[in-house]
């Protein structure tokens, strides 16, 4: 007679020595009396079945708990990625990367799988007696959960490639558009310039052709309450310099304190490789940029100031006679606008109202040195009713609004040669909101 006492769940061991007295402890330990043959070889066997049970399913639930906790620790990491993929740096398709490629999601799967291989020696090292008897529902019960998680792993895996999938795709179509863009583009200037293209800042191209629909890149880095704002490139003629520059305004529309700077388009779409730089001055959204200075309009002021980009240095404030400000006579559904900057092949501009002009839209060239006023010409066109303006080739063209959809270049002032002034009917629509 031998007394054995074992370390199991007491429903699997109750069918294992079905029919043999028995008795459990306070501490839920079973205690069986189980006579056997006096043999001692039989009850190595036995020890040896019961010790090797013990290990398996110790090992079985180690990696069962190691599973589960990978399992939350990718779903985690899953999330902050969604929440973090809204405000990072866009957003480069390239950079995203499949769970399928993450070392913490192969981990999982390494360990599912030891997971299984365990249940399968447990199995065979048990015999067809541990099989038949209570055990059997216990072992197929965590083959069903590490099969289920196994499953749980795969959709993830599989959601997660259909999502990158979507995305490059539709970087593919934006891709595609852009080209088809350039393409246009290029036909468009072949077409008006049969001969050899034109060298930056020449004029001779016979005056603005044609207006294409509006291009929209992207949200500035402030965010959706930021929806005014101006952004460009240097405006001077035959400027090599790629940098690109974003100002968005304050979320009141009118405060202009912070500016990037990118090196290059590209980086300028993607959000990458910039500068950041504070002013804390600046006052709308008539800022320009003219062989790396920028031009805007001093906080509360008629004044004009001119800061260094190289240093973001103040160099200059200087009033404008007569300038009209604090939105006295700004244009139409943009407020705040009553200095607004211009460079073109010619130079230097401000367009501005004053008292004098009865509000209508007077145009100086600037001395960009010093900012004094060479020359300015008075226009019949009331500012306030203008939805903006701007210069080319010395060319002053004016915008109104037809609707909410629609606007149209209806007014040319030749300022070198008042004979060609007249009436444009090249129309164009573009997004409601305006910069």
């Amino acid at each position: 007679m031998y007394f054995i006492t074992f370390s199991v769940p007491v429903p699997m061991l109750l069918q294992l020595v079905r029919g043999v007295s028995n008795s459990v402890d306070a501490s839920g330990t079973c205690h069986c009396v189980v006579h056997l043959p006096n043999n001692s070889v039989l009850l190595q066997q036995l020890e040896q079945l019961q010790s090797m049970a013990r290990e398996l399913i110790s090992q079985y639930e180690q990696e069962l708990f190691r599973a589960s906790e990978y399992a939350r620790a990718t779903e985690d990491q899953e999330n902050q990625a969604l929440e973090m993929s809204h405000t990072q740096e866009i957003r480069n398709p390239s950079a995203i990367v499949s769970l399928h490629e993450t070392p913490g999601f192969d981990l999982l799967f390494l360990q599912l799988e030891g997971a299984q291989k365990l249940a399968t020696q447990l199995k065979t090292k048990g015999g067809v007696g541990w099989a038949a008897g209570g055990a059997a529902g216990l072992l197929h019960q965590l083959q069903d959960q590490v099969t289920n998680a196994s499953l749980t792993l795969k959709l993830l895996a599989d959601t997660n490639q259909h999502s990158f999938g979507a995305l490059q795709q539709e970087v593919d179509v934006l891709h595609g558009q852009l080209n088809e863009c350039e393409r246009e583009k290029e036909q468009e200037q072949a077409s008006r310039n049969p001969g050899p293209p034109l060298p930056p800042g020449s004029c001779a191209h016979g005056g603005l052709q044609k207006v294409s629909r509006p291009l929209v890149l992207q949200l500035n880095w402030r965010g959706l309450s930021h929806k005014a704002g101006a952004w460009g490139r240097d405006s001077a003629p035959g400027s090599d310099s790629p940098l690109y520059w974003v100002a968005p305004l304050r979320a009141d529309g009118r405060y202009f304190d912070y500016y990037n700077l990118h090196k290059s388009y590209n980086d300028l779409v993607m959000m990458k490789n910039y500068e950041q730089w504070k002013i804390g001055y600046g006052d709308g959204s008539g800022n320009t940029v003219y062989k790396n200075f920028m031009y805007f309009n001093y906080y509360g002021t008629n004044d004009m100031a001119m800061v260094n980009l190289s240093s973001n240095t103040l160099v200059l404030r200087r009033p404008l006679p007569g300038a009209t400000y604090d939105n006295r006579f700004s244009y139409a559904g943009v407020p705040w606008k009553d200095l607004d900057f211009a460079g073109d092949e010619k130079g230097l501009w401000v367009l501005y109202a004053t008292e004098e002009s009865k509000g209508n839209l007077v145009v100086s060239r600037l001395n960009e040195s010093t900012l004094e006023v060479e020359k300015s010409w008075h226009t019949s066109q009331y500012k306030p009713a203008l939805s903006g303006a701007f210069m080319a080739c010395g060319v002053l063209y004016a915008l109104r609004s037809l609707s909410t959809r629609q606007e149209e270049i209806f007014y040319i002032n030749c300022l070198f040669n008042p004979s060609h002034m007249n009436v444009c009917t090249c129309t164009h629509t573009h997004s409601h909101t305006q910069n």
